[in-house]
């Protein structure tokens, strides 16, 4: 017997407030990171990226404390988005932070810093001003790719 699958990918959605929610945190971790050259702070970040990157954004520690500790006091429609921009962007993120860590463990301040600082810039434009720039780039590829 034959089975027949689909498949087509399903479309999955989650609240875009979350990925900008965790962005804060993300923002707050690596200007600490900086601040303290404390490498402790990438690597737990490094973390929190793998689980977004791997499992969806929607399942890191920082989607579940924008979940039970900051939705339940929103008010109003819930604004949606696909949830492969958000995660290509953790990749990215993700990406940098190994950079940083790599950097860490051979002694290359510079490669640390810059990683860090191009990082914190991508985190903090989402979490001002709600522009994704990892999640930008994903579309810009996802256009080429269909052209």
């Amino acid at each position: 017997m034959t089975q027949v699958s689909n498949s087509a990918k399903v479309s999955t959605l989650i609240d875009a407030r979350g990925p900008r929610f965790g962005a804060a945190i993300t923002t707050v971790v690596f200007a600490t990171a900086l601040a303290t050259h404390n490498a402790w702070f990438i690597v737990a970040q490094a973390v929190v990226f793998a689980i977004g990157a791997f499992k969806g954004p929607q399942f890191t520690p920082y989607a579940y404390i924008y979940k039970f500790a900051v939705k339940p006091f929103l008010k109003g429609e819930v604004p949606t988005e696909e949830v492969q921009p958000p995660q290509f962007a953790q990749k990215v993120g993700l990406l940098f932070a190994l950079v940083a860590i790599t950097g860490a463990l051979f002694g290359i301040d510079a490669l640390v810093i810059g990683a860090v600082a191009m990082a914190l810039a991508a985190a903090f434009l989402n979490a001002a001003f709600n522009f994704c720039l990892g999640c930008e780039i994903y579309l810009l590829l996802l256009r080429a790719r269909s052209k």
